[in-house]
């Protein structure tokens, strides 16, 4: 774990306190909750209100949409078949899903549908966990004809503000294989598709909901109790609505309310995209397993290797500025604007210095204003969770100045 033994500064996470405090004071965030931990020493913050207009304050026990910051928790479902022999990296996905074999990829990425070649060989789990499965959301081609047949054949569709699948899995599955490749397999890193499949290869393999699996395997075992793919009932009254205000005016829109919102019932996807909700201290409990090398209050959930296959580079040097180039065209990529470099399992991973983060830290943001890194060399988590989209720059900014203000509080 490095240097993790030593902790923050008083001074310094004051600053933190107060740079978040102004950020709420604004007007522009109606609330967040921050955890930050580096050793033995846990510090959290709950600011502002659930409410724009004021009302219940924010909880260290706020349950929070952590849309893309669910790829990171979501891959340790694989990784857990991956270490039980149950799949292997190089397996085909052909015999789990079908809807996925003898793909035809286009012969231009932009360009028209029937144009296409044979894909020169199958996809493997690799891939999926990797995001170079060949298949994507493209954000810097969205009038391109097969981001435009994604919507139109309802593979995704615009819900709570972010993109997440529309319909059940086995649907889902035969929609996506009416769909040609964008890249062949393994030559390209793109966005987010990979990370649903793998909800469904999870299902496929063990015969559990992808929900059910996670939460056997990952959930219970971390003591992550509020973590799930919608919230009950009797925690409802924690979830707090969905923000996208308005860019000119500031004005709050509800995107997504709590009491009979999307998240208020179960989902007919559970996205390993962008479908988790979630607290502080959940996340909490998964990073510093990660940092841990996959073990928890004795008990191991991921082994050694998995953890440092997920959490490490795995994109060959030709993939990465490619890589950045997209990822900078992601609305909800705040953090560092992209400056991260390299992906792991589900993850990103810094693997040049582009900011206050260092290299090999390991994380990844979501478009509802949530960020969640682990850094090895320093032992050190840092969780912010707001309820502001990412469409407007105030909660970018907020975790612009979180993750600047965490690093200068450590103390060495």
């Amino acid at each position: 774990m490095g240097r993790g033994n030593k902790g923050f500064s008083a001074a310094g996470l004051r600053r933190l306190g107060e740079v978040l405090r102004r950020h709420v004071e604004s007007g522009r965030i109606p609330g967040l909750v921050a955890l930050v931990s580096r050793g033995e020493e846990t510090h959290v913050e709950a600011i502002g209100t659930m409410h724009h207009d004021g009302g219940r304050p924010m909880r260290r026990d706020t349950i929070f949409r952590m849309a893309s910051t669910t790829k990171p928790v979501a891959s340790a479902a694989t990784m857990v078949l991956l270490d039980e022999c149950r799949i292997r990296l190089d397996d085909p996905v052909d015999r789990w899903l079908p809807e996925l074999a003898d793909r035809q990829v286009l012969k231009r990425a932009d360009g028209p549908l029937d144009e296409t070649e044979p894909s020169r060989r199958p996809i493997t789990v690799r891939d999926l966990l990797t995001s170079t499965l060949g298949l994507g959301l493209d954000m810097t081609a969205p009038t391109s004809p097969i981001m435009g047949a994604i919507f139109e054949r309802g593979v995704y569709g615009q819900e709570d503000g972010w993109l997440l699948p529309a319909p059940e899995p086995d649907e889902w599955m035969r929609r996506l294989g009416t769909l040609p490749l964008m890249h062949q397999p393994g030559e390209r890193w793109l966005y987010n598709v990979g990370d649903d499949v793998l909800g469904v290869l999870v299902a496929r393999v063990t015969g559990q909901s992808f929900e059910a699996f996670l939460r056997e395997r990952v959930f219970e075992p971390l003591g992550m109790k509020d973590t799930g793919f919608h919230v009950p009932a009797d925690k409802i009254d924690r979830l707090p609505p969905l923000y996208a205000p308005d860019p000119q005016t500031g004005e709050f829109t509800v995107a997504d309310a709590a009491e009979g919102g999307h998240h208020s019932r179960p989902p007919a996807f559970q996205s390993g995209g962008g479908g988790l909700d979630s607290t502080v201290d959940d996340y909490h409990a998964y990073f510093r397993m990660l940092l841990d090398h996959g073990t928890h209050g004795g008990r191991r959930i991921l082994s050694r290797p998995a953890v440092e296959l997920m959490t490490t580079n795995r994109l060959p040097a030709e993939q990465l500025a490619e890589r950045e180039d997209r990822a900078r065209n992601l609305v909800h990529l705040s953090h560092g604007q992209g400056q991260h470099g390299g992906w792991g399992f589900g993850m990103a991973v810094r693997t040049y210095r582009g900011d206050y983060a260092p290299v090999g830290q390991f994380g990844w943001d979501g478009g509802t204003g949530t960020t969640a890194y682990a850094d090895p060399d320093h032992g050190l988590v840092g969780i912010l969770l707001t309820q502001t989209g990412m469409s407007t720059p105030d909660s970018a900014r907020a975790i612009s100045d979180f993750w600047t203000t965490l690093y200068q509080a450590m103390d060495d």
